[in-house]
């Protein structure tokens, strides 16, 4: 049995992951350690265990009470706390989801993610250090790589180029795990995704925003043209594509995971208001954040050839299954949607 510690895995990502682990692969006990910060949140990992997959049905277990998995609140920066884990779970493998994510809050507020991201990191790897665990994955971003041009994509051998407060965070944590590899033989992994959409995001983000919006007919905030464009990966693609990089990754390696699909923000907006039936006069154009990188696309090529996985699910049906999937969790949006994200929302977007 993989004795897996999961970092923030009562976020977006973190959660599809350990809902996928735990539906589809119950030979892994998993302890879950998340700060429960705005966007952790435990209903994320409520309900039965079900598979992701069509022919998956429930077993009748919840997720929570799963005997498979442990949650502990508590944060990645906390030393003793991780080493307590290691050595009382008999962990092998660290997969380190926890992380500052969010570009505009990273522009307001820096520091935060010098903290969560590097000095986190830092921590952990400590902790892999010293207890000399299997695997350490740290799951990055296509953003340490800058932005692009109309034309190329990124490649594991990009050279890193970060242009925000978020970006730099990560692309520095993605040294250090490199760091601790060649120094001291840490064996690692490193992912960097593009843009990740589904279930259970919060609705800071582009798609959950805009159909959190759309719903209440209020105005869809579009930054600047709204032509920047990212390429798009549905969240349990990305789960399936980290346990293969889990299963068969030869340590050291860098993989890049996409999901094939470059879209305009306004493509992406008009998709979401098609879907509900609601008038493109939504749109609102706002001021641009400072330094917005105008495109981002993923070569996957190394992972596809070389680890065999690559996405099972198209832009199309996934921007549906996710639409929909907010329009049958109104109540899930208008938990986390809270006082705190309301002021947050209004210092962003009500005076642009």
């Amino acid at each position: 049995m993989r004795r897996l510690l999961v970092t923030g895995g009562a976020g977006f990502i973190g959660s599809n992951f350990v809902r996928m682990m735990l539906s589809e692969h119950p030979d892994c006990f998993i302890v879950n350690l998340d700060k429960l910060t705005y966007a952790g949140n435990l209903e994320n990992l409520a309900g039965p265990v079900r598979s992701e997959t069509p022919e998956g049905t429930s077993n009748g277990a919840g997720f929570l009470d799963n005997p498979n998995h442990k949650f502990i609140k508590g944060d990645i920066c906390d030393g003793a706390l991780i080493e307590k884990i290691v050595e009382q779970y008999r962990i092998d493998t660290i997969i380190n989801f926890a992380a500052e994510s969010h570009v505009d809050r990273s522009i307001s507020e820096p520091k935060i993610f010098i903290e969560t991201n590097v000095t986190g990191t830092l921590t952990l790897l400590e902790v892999a250090r010293d207890k000399k665990l299997e695997r350490f994955i740290q799951i990055s971003t296509d953003e340490v790589y800058g932005a692009l041009g109309p034309q190329g994509k990124f490649t594991e051998e990009t050279p890193l180029s970060p242009n925000s407060p978020y970006s730099a965070s990560k692309a520095a944590a993605d040294q250090l795990v490199a760091a601790f590899g060649h120094t001291w033989g840490v064996k690692y992994n490193i992912t960097r995704c593009s843009n990740n959409y589904g279930p259970y995001q919060f609705p800071e983000k582009l798609i959950p925003l805009m159909t959190n919006n759309a719903l209440d007919d209020k105005e869809l905030p579009v930054y600047g043209d709204g032509l920047y464009v990212r390429d798009w990966l549905y969240v349990y693609d990305h789960c399936t594509a980290i346990w293969q990089v889990l299963q068969k990754a030869p340590p050291g390696e860098i993989y890049n995971i996409g999901g094939c699909n470059e879209k305009t923000n306004l493509e992406v907006i008009y998709l979401i208001l098609k879907r509900l039936g609601k008038p493109k006069s939504l749109i609102k154009y706002v001021t641009d954040r400072p330094g917005h990188d105008r495109r981002y696309a993923i070569d996957a090529s190394k992972i596809i050839s070389g680890l065999n996985w690559r996405p099972s699910v198209s832009f199309e049906e996934g921007i549906e299954k996710t639409i929909d999937w907010y329009v049958q969790n109104q109540k899930w949006l208008a938990n986390v949607v809270s006082g705190e994200y309301q002021k947050y929302y209004e210092s962003m977007y009500g005076n642009r």
